[in-house]
């Protein structure tokens, strides 16, 4: 594997110094292993674009902050989201192989994600590159379940999906790292800092991780399936990534504030395929928020960024081309306090699409531009909100979105909330310019949910059951009449989510439970299929236990049947996994972990010909010293 990594020699010596000295100088409890109690005042921010409780929020959402993050031990964001409630991934081989995330039975482009307020993805595929985003630069995840195109306009039929990065306290300078290695010849190593003076705040992270990796792929038997023929090769495909996020804020004064950030991940991927089978990528995310609280029932903000995602792709040492794809956006919003309980949200958004590369498309840049309002109020028990958006696209021309919500407190720590929204998926530069294949007529996605839900919150618990119908016209597929891709398709999903949280005999418990029923209702011998890549039937469970300095933990996946193919020829069976894990407190800013991933050794897949790992083992060493 060619590699441009740090040392891992250096690394290792220089966190171990750390480490150290820092037992001497600090003191205070590791966050993994600090008890993590529900919390229905949970602040978030993505199903409204305005700060709220979760406890308020009427779409289903889920919130993974860092402290879970560091308990999980996930080494990948995949990993962090995979079984969780709606969710069903897709991954071709292993670490840095494509992965494709489907919400709520969604293709894999109806889900908007977000990196600090700035939209990320593809403008050629339409996907976002969840393989190349690093897990340790990341401080919380916000999971929307439903449509969210009245406040985000495109692509967010199936829901919205926000990843904050590292964030620092109301401390001084506070320093961190960890290094570990394990199975398939992993190493891993990441520092960082963060600090706040009076009126400012700043802070940076490096992260570096690299695996040998397995053999991703076993050759399909036709060309036309998995990565091909002539792709027999019985090596393995290794991974580096190195990523860095820098961030920092000042405060004018009470009322103007200035927010900066960057996030930047090179990554070196090894996988198996005919024409190529190595790519260098990149993915790459700046922006800030300039904001003025102009009184106690008026705030205004301005937030800008860039997203860059870029790949060149080799066989062997010979390069076989390259693409670039730059997302530039810009909104403009205004929070108003009409009174108490009642919020006007107005907002104004703009963006602009370019596509660079070997591939010399008819049309390489197109703009959106949109309006959009909102109203959230409580009267009483009850909970109302009402959005609206108007979109106008270079490509498509108009298009108007809309949802409604409604929720009421029982007595008893009952809650009930029901929801109604539309939303559309905007053609991609595939599907509308690529040479010989884009047909430039085509329209946008629409798409019809409802959904209901039930909750309870009481003594430590929170249980949430939520169920959804969604329909989707127009959906984009290869259009034999015509010989290029057509609005053909029309598709049914339908489903619905459990939720656990609480704690029992001392032991956290977080579990999840989702059934998703998909069919292809578009006509002819492939009317009734199921979609592909879906799991029909998905369950996730954690449970962690502190004894003392000691922690324990496990988490358990299944996955029901899928079909890989939309003809519905190639069955994936399901599967289970069993990861274990543990921690411990060497000292209050010291800790060991250890997790046994797939400790039974399951073989399964997601995708079809496309390996997963079996058993691995994976040992970190964290040093966070607290104030």
């Amino acid at each position: 594997m060619r590699s441009t990594s740090t040392p891992l020699a250096a690394a290792i010596a220089a966190g171990l110094a750390m480490a150290v000295f820092a037992t001497a100088t600090h003191a205070a409890p590791s966050p993994a292993l600090r008890a993590q109690a529900t919390d229905l005042d949970q602040v978030v921010v993505t199903a409204t674009r305005t700060a709220n409780s979760v406890a308020d929020v009427l779409a289903p959402v889920e919130v993974i902050d860092r402290e879970a993050i560091e308990r999980s031990q996930a080494r990948s964001i995949p990993d962090l989201l995979r079984g969780r409630a709606g969710i069903s991934i897709s991954n071709q081989g292993g670490a840095g192989k494509l992965t494709s995330l489907f919400l709520r039975g969604a293709d894999s482009d109806h889900t908007v994600v977000l990196v600090d307020g700035v939209r990320i993805g593809s403008s050629t595929s339409g996907l976002a590159a969840w393989q190349n985003l690093p897990v340790e630069l990341i401080e919380r995840i916000e999971i929307v379940r439903g449509p969210r195109s009245s406040l985000y306009g495109a692509d967010a039929i199936g829901g919205v999906i926000q990843i904050f990065t590292r964030r620092d306290g109301d401390g001084g300078f506070a320093p961190r790292m960890h290094i570990g290695g394990g199975s398939n010849g992993a190493h891993e190593f990441g520092t960082g800092f963060g600090g706040r003076t009076q009126r400012s705040w700043f802070g940076a992270d490096y992260s570096f991780q690299r695996t040998e990796g397995f053999n991703a792929c076993e050759p399909a038997p036709s060309p036309f399936g998995g990565c091909g023929l002539a792709a027999a090769e019985p090596d393995k495909d290794g991974y580096i990534q190195n990523a860095l996020s820098l961030r920092g804020g000042y405060d004018f004064n009470d009322a103007w504030q200035l927010q900066l950030h960057a996030m930047r991940s090179e990554g070196e991927n090894e996988y198996d395929g005919d024409y190529t089978n190595y790519a260098e990528t990149v993915q790459q995310v700046v922006g800030g928020n300039l904001s003025w609280q102009a009184s106690e029932r008026a705030k205004l903000s301005l937030t800008a960024g860039r997203n860059v995602d870029s790949s060149d792709q080799y066989k062997d040492d010979a390069f076989m081309g390259g693409f670039s794809t730059d997302r530039d956006s810009a909104t403009l919003q205004a929070d108003l306090n009409l009174a108490p309980a009642h919020v006007l949200t107005l907002g104004a958004d703009w963006s602009r699409d370019q596509v660079s590369g070997d591939t010399a498309y008819e049309v390489d840049s197109r703009s959106n531009r949109a309006a959009f309002a909102q109203v959230q109020s409580r009267l009483g028990a009850h909970r109302l909100e009402a959005s609206v958006r108007r979109d106008d696209n270079d490509q498509f021309g108009g298009y108007t979105t809309g949802g409604l919500g409604w929720g009421m407190d029982i007595a008893g720590g009952w809650r009930i909330k029901a929801g109604w929204g539309t939303a559309f998926k905007a053609p991609n530069f595939l599907d509308l310019y690529f040479p010989g294949f884009g047909n430039a007529d085509l329209v946008p996605e629409e798409s019809e949910t409802a959904e209901i839900g039930l909750g309870w919150s009481a003594h430590g618990w929170d249980v949430n059951l939520d169920a959804f119908h969604t329909k989707v016209d127009n959906l984009i597929a290869f259009d034999g009449a015509i010989g290029l891709p057509g609005n053909v398709e029309r598709a049914r999903m339908r489903g619905a989510e459990l939720g656990i949280r609480g704690e029992v005999a001392e032991w956290m418990v977080d579990a999840s439970f989702s059934v998703v029923d998909t069919e292809n209702r578009s006509g002819g011998f492939q009317n009734g299929n199921e979609l592909p890549r879906r799991a029909g039937k998905s369950a996730r469970a954690s449970l962690d236990r502190a004894f003392g300095d000691f922690r324990l933990g496990l988490t358990g996946i299944a996955e029901g049947s899928r079909y890989d193919d939309v003809a519905n020829a190639v069955s994936l069976p399901g599967y289970a996994t069993l990861d274990l894990r543990a921690e411990y407190a060497l000292t209050d800013a010291l800790s060991v972990q250890a997790k046994l991933a797939n400790a039974f050794d399951r073989d399964y897949r997601t995708a079809a010909y496309y390996n997963q790992a079996g058993r691995e083992w994976h040992l970190t060493l964290r040093w966070t010293p607290r104030q």
